[in-house]
């Protein structure tokens, strides 16, 4: 009865890129009430027609559940019981007002992004129906409708927790859902969980999006490595200094806090080694190849202005962030030569 119950429940997930897709799907294949609704309509129309295909490691499988386009969300009138905003940091705040006056009244969003947005969620629905989530999935959508998903289920990772501490006995229900995508680990502070991520994707997504390169070959190109790391390192010096929790994540439990650099380094091979493949580019350089903003801004962005907050510098942040920012300005093109202006000397 509790099962069906839960399968009962209305689920949205509101952008359908590379991992709103692939965990649509999942949600699809275990029988749960999803529907997808996303902003590219080339999208809509192949998962309409076609399903939503995904393609995990060379095998392909794919799921159908009902999609529409942004403009198609006031012809539904259904509440959701449960809704993943999937979008891009930048694109939390209109998406959840979006999908707000469809949210039923007991129901949850979880914000299932790169940066730090559960407060911005909290601000529009309200504390109490809002979760924090941190993703480890990686994936690509080079074509309409069609996923190519890095990580394996086995790999793939959610941290999960609630905005107030007097909320986490709705954590349950988060779990309920992300379960059928990967590993769902519970945190109290979630937004330790959040800081965390924020200094992997600072130390793996400007450095290697800059370089034109996947990750596997941007962290064996002579000098990076160490240039990530100490990006990484930086950033959880400034985490540490804001009095935020430096917590394991990915669900490694040997990672030590109290040794910064083999923190960053066993995150960086997880992500590279681990849930990439050798072809595997950050979203990032995905953005820039189809001409489009990335998230580069909500990622070392707060780490340099927590920094400047606290008195703390964070040059190698701020170098990463710098140049990436002049690829979005298109002073430059993302190219392996960036590598001499990354390294010059600080």
């Amino acid at each position: 009865m509790g099962d069906k119950m839960q399968n009962d429940k209305k689920i949205a997930v509101v952008g359908t890129g590379a991992n709103g897709a692939a965990i649509a799907a999942d949600l699809a294949i275990a029988q749960r009430n999803v529907t997808l609704i996303d902003q590219w309509p080339e999208n809509v129309a192949a998962m309409r027609e076609h399903g939503i295909r995904v393609n995990l490691r060379g095998q392909e499988y794919s799921a159908r559940a009902p999609v529409y386009h942004l403009c198609d969300v006031a012809t539904l009138h259904e509440k959701f019981d449960i809704v993943l905003i999937v979008v891009k940091a930048y694109d939390t705040r209109w998406a959840t007002r979006l999908i707000e006056p469809l949210l039923a009244d007991d129901g949850l969003v979880i914000g299932v992004q790169n940066g730090l947005t559960t407060a911005d969620i909290a601000g529009i629905v309200g504390p109490e129906r809002t979760l924090g989530c941190v993703i480890e999935n990686g994936g690509a959508m080079y074509d309409p409708g069609l996923v190519i998903r890095d990580t394996l289920h086995e790999n793939a990772w959610f941290a999960l927790g609630s905005f107030l501490p007097e909320y986490a006995h709705r954590v349950p229900e988060g779990v309920d859902v992300l379960k059928h995508s990967g590993r769902v680990e519970v945190f109290d502070d979630v937004n330790a969980a959040k800081w965390m991520k924020l200094v992997i994707n600072a130390a793996e997504v400007a450095p290697t999006a800059v370089l034109n390169l996947s990750l596997k070959e941007a962290i064996e190109t002579p000098g990076m490595r160490e240039f990530m790391i100490r990006v990484g390192v930086e950033a959880i010096a400034v985490v540490r200094k804001a009095g935020i929790d430096i917590v394991p994540i990915f669900g490694l439990p040997d990672l030590d806090p109290e040794e910064p650099r083999d923190f960053i380094a066993k995150l960086l091979d997880e992500v590279i080694y681990t849930n990439a493949q050798p072809f595997s580019r950050v979203a990032a350089l995905q953005d820039w190849m189809k001409d489009r903003r990335s998230e580069i801004n909500e990622m070392n962005g707060p780490i340099v202005a927590k920094g400047e907050e606290l008195g703390h510098p964070t040059p190698y942040n701020r170098r990463a962030l710098d140049v990436a920012r002049r690829i979005e300005r298109r002073e430059l093109k993302p190219d392996v030569s960036l590598r001499e202006l990354l390294l010059e000397e600080l």
